[in-house]
């Protein structure tokens, strides 16, 4: 069975979509999954085994008729049987349409859902997981929900256990903190982060803070480090982020991919949330997730001392 999922959005998203591809290969043992997604969103799968074959697509830009034609003439080379559509637009009906698969599922509530073979109702879930979940109801034989499924390489878990000798944090615990996406304007303040370290540094003086950095958090580490004298992990890829997050006793996070990559893995997590973040997914059998909420719709308006006050139990 050959099977082919348009996922689009970020890497968040992509992760959202794993307890579907979880429930994809209950159904069909054998399937040959490959998904289209953004560019900027490939990187997702690098923690998944059960995606043979990444199709990069830019949903958001403004595509020729060259690209939907070249994109059209991947996706009948590969001959799929099946195609999960998580898009409402009218652009992909048509190309599925015109795909020739012969069981093509959307949402009811998509442009020209008549294009499709079947159409599901999307879930109201807040989170994209209940949704994508809901395209498998157009199967004859729909599952339970997956788990989401991590497979971190070989290459990243040795890259991970080279850092934590590096830092001397081999035979000791630590706290992974995030601070979030650089410059953003609903950001967690650089003040509030320093509070929550000086609050660790002085209660857990022997258990080491390590901040995060990816390509899209560099500044803020880097403002934070200016102030305090922390270690720093560099992680390139989501498959060293996960590596070094299975390791922590704790991670602290804005709501992103990174506290969704903790979810998965079953670590300790505490997740910065504001007044309109949707509820978090539920995690089968998983009491290690908290979400802390600001009492507005700002995460600046999230108090240290609340988040402190998960951390130590009060």
């Amino acid at each position: 069975m050959r099977v082919l999922a348009l996922v689009p959005g970020g890497i968040n998203d992509q992760l959202q979509f794993f307890p579907t591809l979880t429930t994809i290969q209950a159904i069909y043992p054998n399937a040959e999954i490959s998904v289209v997604v953004e560019p900027d969103s490939k990187s997702a799968y690098r923690v998944s085994k059960a995606v043979s074959e990444v199709i990069p697509f830019n949903y958001r830009a403004q595509n020729s008729p060259a690209d939907w034609a070249n994109l059209l003439g991947i996706i009948r080379d590969r001959e799929f049987e099946l195609v999960l559509s998580a898009s409402d637009r009218w652009e992909e009906a048509v190309l599925l349409w015109l795909s020739g698969i012969p069981t093509r599922i959307g949402y009811s509530t998509a442009q020209v859902s008549w294009l499709y073979s079947n159409t599901v109702i999307a879930d109201k879930e807040p989170y994209s997981s209940g949704q994508y979940q809901a395209l498998l109801h157009g199967l004859a034989n729909p599952s339970q929900p997956g788990a989401t499924v991590l497979n971190v390489p070989e290459a990243d878990i040795a890259w991970a256990e080279e850092q934590r000798k590096t830092l001397g944090l081999t035979g000791s615990g630590y706290v992974v903190m995030y601070p979030g996406i650089n410059a953003q304007a609903d950001g967690y303040p650089l003040d509030s982060w320093l509070s929550i370290i000086d609050d660790f540094q002085s209660k857990q003086p022997q258990l080491p803070v390590v901040l995060l950095e990816t390509v899209d958090s560099e500044e803020l580490v880097a403002s934070i480090s200016r102030q305090r004298k922390l270690k720093i992990v560099n992680a390139k890829n989501l498959g060293q982020v996960a590596a070094i997050l299975a390791g922590a006793d704790l991670v602290i996070s804005p709501d992103s991919y990174i506290s969704q990559v903790a979810m998965a893995l079953q670590v300790f997590t505490l997740v910065l949330q504001t007044s309109l973040s949707p509820e978090l997914p539920p995690v089968k059998g998983e009491t290690r997730v908290l979400g802390i909420r600001s009492t507005t719709a700002q995460l600046a308006d999230l108090k240290p001392g609340d988040v402190l006050q998960k951390v130590w139990g009060g």
